[in-house]
């Protein structure tokens, strides 16, 4: 396999640095997209990318007169059922020590209750063990050992959740990157420093074709050696979430995710997080989030998108002013943001909605979300800053003989 130089610039590079409004304004009057005051007829399901095809299941919950959360998880169930995703439950990819471990959160709007599960291993469905932990305990969240344990008491069953491709994946990053990659300082760290040195494009194809080697050595088919290698190089932060509303205004959300690729053993991000990746609020709306968890817990992004909401912001609105904060994160430093990512799927009680993201896409590829209110839809997110995110840890950096031709792409 070879990369071309427009395929490194499809993969790894930022098409502009610019914001996508001007000036980052802070009042709310100055967003203007269609999506501002879209509306969906009730009852309405909106999710992330991948649980797309899994939205004629929820809504035929919905539609039958069924609960909401159960419609939410039986859309968010068909990615941790599938071995492929490598983002989410089984297959998912795995920790450092070649571990897969899951979090979960969910909310339930009519009872105003809430469950959470954290570094859970060896149980499929963790959001169904959330689930189990809302209606079965009188706790809210359960993590690693404790809440596997719980599960199997309420008869999940114990299974390998760590497939043949995922486990090839992870032998290809520990031969290439060792295991020090997340022991350094992080970006908000007054110690972390952006690469030095901008390595010439021989050198990037160099570096790619002894990772096809790596891969053909380790039995990678070679159909899926491309997508190896960019989780790689880019470890993913697969996640997926789904909220729901039913025609009387009821409203449930749910998240899940088997975490960012190669993680310290342990490391919980915003997914199992109620306020964080997850946040229901029966009289306003419900919100849920992938992307940059460690970014996202900060600003408890779901609950400040639905406060938002409850002060009148209509739904992009409170997404983009919650994007706004994550980004004074890094007082707007543009060489650590095109590092950072960020998603919000958006539902008010009403039929409202709204998909909004940090960046237009990643790794060349654009984001979208899915919506269905009797007719399935896949729609394109609203971004806050244009062009692509990169992948992290930062390698390798964008070389200096392409930057030029980045600011025309």
């Amino acid at each position: 396999m070879t990369w071309s130089r427009r395929d490194f610039l499809a993969t790894a590079a930022v098409s502009s640095l610019t914001l996508g409004l001007q000036g980052q304004e802070k009042t709310n009057s100055t967003v203007s997209d269609p999506q501002k005051d879209a509306k969906a007829q009730l009852p309405v399901l909106i999710c992330a990318n991948n649980a797309i095809p899994y939205l004629d299941d929820g809504y035929a919950i919905l539609h039958g007169g069924g609960d909401t959360l159960d419609a939410a998880l039986k859309v968010v169930q068909g990615p941790e059922n599938d071995p492929k995703d490598t983002g989410v439950g089984l297959g998912g990819l795995p920790n450092e020590e070649g571990v897969v471990e899951l979090d979960a959160c969910c909310m339930h709007g009519p009872t105003r209750r809430a469950g959470s599960v954290g570094a859970i291993r060896n149980i499929k469905n963790a959001s169904l063990v959330s689930k189990a932990v809302m209606d079965h305990t009188g706790h809210v969240m359960l993590v690693g050992e404790g809440a596997e344990k719980f599960a199997v008491a309420m008869g999940f069953p114990r299974e390998n959740l760590l497939t043949d491709h995922s486990r090839k994946v992870w032998m290809l990053w520990k031969e290439y990157h060792s295991n020090d990659d997340w022991w350094g300082p992080g970006m908000t760290s007054p110690y972390w420093k952006a690469p030095e040195g901008s390595p010439q494009s021989d050198l990037w194809e160099e570096r790619v074709r002894r990772l096809d080697q790596m891969a053909a050595n380790l039995g990678i088919e070679p159909e899926l050696r491309e997508s190896a290698i960019s989780k790689v190089l880019f470890p993913t932060k697969g996640t997926t979430h789904c909220s729901a509303v039913n025609a009387k205004g009821e409203i449930s959300g749910a998240t899940t995710t088997s975490g960012l690729a190669f993680k310290l053993p342990g490391r919980l991000g915003d997914s199992p997080i109620v306020g964080a990746g997850c946040y229901s609020d029966p009289d306003v709306g419900s919100a849920g989030a992938t992307g940059s968890g460690e970014e996202n817990i900060k600003i408890a992004g779901a609950h400040t998108v639905i406060e938002n909401m409850r002060h009148g912001m209509s739904p992009l609105e409170a997404g983009m002013d919650a994007l706004r904060r994550l980004t004074r994160l890094y007082n707007d430093d543009m060489a650590k943001l095109h590092y950072v990512d960020m998603r919000y799927y958006i539902l008010r009680k009403d039929g409202a909605y709204a998909g909004v993201s940090l960046w237009e896409g990643t790794n060349g590829h654009h984001h979208v979300f899915g919506l269905h209110d009797g007719t399935k839809q896949t729609i394109p997110t609203v971004a806050l800053l244009k062009g692509y995110s990169q992948g992290f840890p930062p390698f390798p950096k964008v070389p200096d003989e392409f930057k030029d031709e980045l600011k025309n792409n």
